[in-house]
């Protein structure tokens, strides 16, 4: 993966001005070209493109498709005229003043780096699960180097809050939700982490409780434990605890876990967004929003793992 630690980045870890606080509105002209340079060599160059080359046109031409047909335009730049897809997207994404339409466009792009190019016909080359990958990895590593506040994770663009946490739980909960047993929560959680994204933080927190709830549906029914389907959290965490999730020998220990999952997760959710506001409409801080992102993480790495730990 071609991202050197080059002279001058090494003088500003050095000299502590390294920016140490996540952007999310704005989305650096110097990381839009890095993204170029990473789609240029996993995904194809206009060269390629002005060349018909098939499936890397065909990707151009997907992507572009997609943009035009959501903003309600027949070209990406006012001033583009029918012609090279790469060259229409690229200067649209150059171009874009919201950062929402970058983030659209890098979104875009990289599912199909993701899925397109994971096929051993893309451009006819043998390593093409590892130029996937590692087109992956870079993105989400300039991401980090310009202080952008973002990550590619699952086929989605996410927003990252705490580097350490979203390592430590957003991450590994994405991963373990990421099977066919946990299909249910995993699409909550992240729509969760969307609604975040797109400030609407009421919403989020239902889809943390949702998420919650499903995982421990999901284990009930992995396992064969009897629950209604209309049970809310703290009947199924009655159920877990019942079920030995936590063993026996630990839950004075985790006693205070288990008021922590009764009443952070959904009175969260109750208290600020579950029922009727009132005549005065209620707001969702966004420093809350994320603490319920970051707890529902945890948790549900707690859970999936406690319950691949059972006989």
């Amino acid at each position: 993966m071609a991202v050197y630690d080059l002279y001058s980045k090494r003088q500003q870890r050095l000299s502590g001005a390294e920016p140490d606080v996540y952007q999310y509105d704005n989305i650096p002209q110097k990381l839009r070209v890095q993204i170029i340079h990473i789609l240029d060599k996993a995904l194809g160059s206009r060269e390629q493109v002005a060349n018909h080359l098939g499936r890397v046109e065909q990707a151009y031409r997907l992507i572009v498709g997609i943009m035009r047909r959501e903003l309600g335009v027949f070209f990406l730049p006012p001033s583009q005229r029918e012609g090279n897809p790469y060259t229409e997207l690229r200067e649209f994404f150059l171009g874009a003043t919201q950062a929402e339409a970058c983030l659209d466009v890098i979104e875009l792009a990289f599912q199909a780096v993701d899925r397109a190019t994971r096929d051993i016909a893309y451009l006819n080359r043998g390593n093409y699960n590892e130029r996937a990958d590692e087109a992956i990895a870079e993105l989400n590593i300039r991401f980090k180097e310009n202080a952008c506040g973002y990550q590619y994770v699952d086929g989605e663009i996410i927003r990252v809050d705490s580097e350490l946490i979203h390592a430590e739980a957003v991450k590994p909960a994405l991963r373990l939700l990421n099977t066919k047993e946990y299909a249910g929560p995993h699409q909550e959680f992240l729509s969760a982490y969307e609604h975040y994204r797109e400030g609407k933080n009421k919403e989020a927190l239902n889809d943390c409780l949702k998420a919650f709830e499903s995982t421990m549906k999901a284990i009930c029914e992995k396992r064969g434990w009897v629950y209604k389907s209309g049970d809310g959290a703290k009947t199924l965490i009655e159920i877990i605890f019942e079920k030995g999730l936590v063993p026996p020998f630990w839950q004075n220990q985790f006693a205070h876990l288990r008021g922590l999952l009764e009443s952070s997760i959904p009175t969260g959710r109750n208290k600020q967004s579950g029922h009727g506001q009132g005549a005065t409409p209620t707001t969702v801080p966004d420093h809350m929003a994320a603490y319920m992102l970051h707890m529902t993480a945890s948790t549900l790495v707690f859970l999936t793992t406690a319950e691949e730990s059972l006989p």
